[in-house]
């Protein structure tokens, strides 16, 4: 399908969000929850369009096309936490500010960007968007042109609901997104690849913009021996492959004890069957590469290694078999940049201590997946390495919990989102003294005597 181009100019439309934003009608509390619960209408009456649209761009089955409306969660926390949200936080202030209050007031940052990404299309653009909404400010929507209708789906829901005065959707390829970023924001939120990831933080550079990147990295999965293994095996598979293994946070390469290693490549293939049948080509329950480029990119990583399982593959269906390798270099390509997709590289180690030196050898990941009772050992990897989170026996789940933040770190993003979170990323904390005018406590003030100089040595000093 043709993908939309910007109706009006870049700075016309920024001009437009940032003059209705000035009026302060975006400000009160009643304005912000009357836009959530609209959002929320909104997507509650496109419900089927948005499946539909994930569907086609991903070839998903339903139950995992409906992860893209988990939106209605955040957004109903959000209308149960905003008033607690936005009430001034009231700060204590030292003696020699007497009389004096001080506090810290949200206030929002002002016309923002958010661009989305294809591979979870509509919760990854809408989901910030609920916090850029709760913290009061002015919106524009850029969904990715890799998951046309959905782009699409979004430039219909939003569009018709909001006005483009305060939210607006917009559609188009890349030359698209490079005319918005010549124009000055008050906040870019990104999600995608690191890659684009440094061409968004330049940009935003040239205006000293602030941005959230939120990106990805090779996110490791550990499993210990003392751990039920099928159960393990089986949260490993699903958090793997759920959309094609397209997913920021899949586990994107497997350290196992190799006392166990056998037993559980054994197992992984057990649940690879379990979940979707001898013929996963055949499955109604297993997704497809989003395009030729990234199937392309993908395949070329099938020639490392040794395939336990998968390594089917069409071009014309882009379809890649959930796939394990064994007998993986570190050295091999599919260990050199994240993988994205439906292959499982699996390593072995005797003790964890090379695990977690090789971990804090690499780029910081989104995610680490830590499979053992022994809390010793996930101490180990709480206290000795640094990722954006971690999750300990299980995969993917901690995103779905909205009170934890959400986000990178180092090269796997910065910023983060999700809950109250959201918020804060869309929101200053504009901090206020208030001072009485009825004493003034000369101290301060010239000629600096003696006695002055040591009362200030007294404050200073403690």
């Amino acid at each position: 399908m043709a993908i939309k181009t910007l109706q009006v100019s870049a700075k016309k439309l920024v001009n437009q969000q940032r003059e209705f934003f000035q009026s302060g009608e975006t400000q009160s509390i009643d304005f912000r929850l009357s836009q959530l619960k609209l959002l929320r209408k909104a997507i509650l009456e496109h419900q089927e369009l948005i499946i539909d649209a994930t569907k086609s761009d991903l070839g998903r089955p339903s139950f995992e096309a409906y992860f893209e409306i988990a939106t209605l969660s955040e957004i109903k926390l959000a209308i149960k936490k905003l008033k607690n949200w936005m009430r001034p936080h009231r700060v204590q202030t030292p003696l020699e500010q007497f009389p004096s209050t001080a506090w810290i007031q949200p206030e929002p940052l002002g016309v923002v960007l958010i661009i989305g990404s294809w591979n979870y299309p509509f919760q990854l653009t809408i989901s910030p968007l609920v916090g850029a909404i709760a913290a009061g400010n002015c919106v524009i929507l850029k969904p990715s042109e890799h998951a046309p209708k959905t782009s699409s789906a979004i430039f219909q829901l939003i569009n018709s609901y909001f006005s483009p005065n305060y939210i607006a959707a917009v559609e188009g390829d890349v030359n698209t997104c490079k005319q918005l970023l010549t124009e000055k924001f008050d906040h870019i939120f990104f999600t995608g690849s690191s890659a684009v990831g440094k061409t968004i933080m330049k940009a935003a550079a040239n205006h000293l913009t602030p941005v959230t990147l939120e990106l990805g990295g090779k996110s490791p999965c550990i499993v210990d021996t003392d751990i039920n293994l099928e159960i393990a095996a089986k949260r490993i598979v699903w958090g793997k492959f759920i959309n094609a293994g397209q997913t920021c946070i899949a586990p994107d390469y497997l350290w196992v004890n190799s006392k166990v290693k056998k037993v559980f490549l054994k197992l992984l293939k057990q649940q690879i069957y379990n979940f979707y049948g001898d013929n996963p080509y055949e499955s109604s329950d297993y997704g497809r590469i989003v395009n030729s480029s990234h199937f392309s990119r993908l395949k070329k990583f099938l020639e490392n290694g040794t395939i336990i399982i998968g390594g089917e593959t069409s071009l014309e269906s882009l379809y890649i078999a959930p796939t394990i390798l064994d007998n993986v270099s570190l050295n091999d390509a599919v260990m050199q940049e994240e993988i994205f997709g439906p292959i499982l590289p699996v390593l072995s180690y005797e003790n964890l201590e090379e695990t977690v030196a090789y971990i804090r050898s690499q780029p910081k990941p989104l995610a680490i997946y830590v499979f053992s009772n022994d809390r010793i050992k996930q101490n180990q990897f709480l206290d000795q390495t640094s990722s954006g989170g971690v999750c300990i026996n299980d995969t993917v789940m901690q995103i779905s919990i909205p009170d934890l933040p959400f986000g990178g770190v180092g090269n796997s993003g910065m910023g983060n989102y999700h809950g109250k979170s959201s918020f804060d990323t869309f929101t200053h904390k504009k901090s206020v003294l208030k001072k009485g005018l009825w004493l003034d406590l000369g101290w301060r003030y010239a000629p600096y005597t003696v006695n002055k100089l040591n009362q200030i040595k007294k404050i200073i000093n403690g």
